[in-house]
């Protein structure tokens, strides 16, 4: 019996007229993330990329050729605040690995392009991330993943994330 359930467990035997079903999904879900986030990070800095990092260069690479977004774009698709965006830009483009250029289109935009570098750098750091969560997914066989993504999914969705 994992740690959720003994709560669980525990809850019933002390509150039996409260449904705490919902703990078995939600408090497992809660310990899978702070436990993977730690294993995903450790792959991160392996390639000198902090989280943040690691989602600007991602994002960027994975729209494709010209590998170039809007600040504001970023944000969007990291899901961030421009002003976190900011900082994570300013430390990439101090290592060559984004530059930021005026936009013929709109003055005030400074669109932001994934480097050689970057790009270079992003694709050995995506093989071994992906690799990771091969790893770290190892347990569960093929069938058992592609249900927890379709329910895990479906469950985003009703939340609106």
């Amino acid at each position: 019996m994992d740690h959720v359930s003994t709560v669980h467990e525990q809850w019933l035997a002390e509150r039996p007229d409260l449904d705490t079903t919902p703990v078995l999904v939600i408090g497992r879900i809660h310990r899978l993330a702070a436990a993977l986030t730690p294993e995903l990070t450790a792959v991160y800095a392996e390639f000198g990329l902090g989280e943040g990092e690691f989602d600007v260069l991602a994002t960027l690479r994975r729209h494709g050729e010209p590998f170039t977004l809007t600040p504001g774009e970023l944000s969007e698709r990291t899901m961030v605040t421009s002003g976190a965006v900011s900082k994570r830009l300013d430390r990439l483009e101090a290592r060559g690995l984004v530059a930021r250029h005026a936009s013929a289109a709109d003055g005030r935009s400074r669109p932001v392009t994934l480097t050689a570098a970057g790009r270079e750098l992003i694709d050995r750091a995506m093989t071994a991330h992906a690799a990771n969560e091969a790893r770290l997914l190892a347990g569960l066989p093929g069938r058992d993943r592609d249900t927890l993504a379709r329910l895990l999914g479906r469950l985003a969705g009703s939340l609106g994330v």
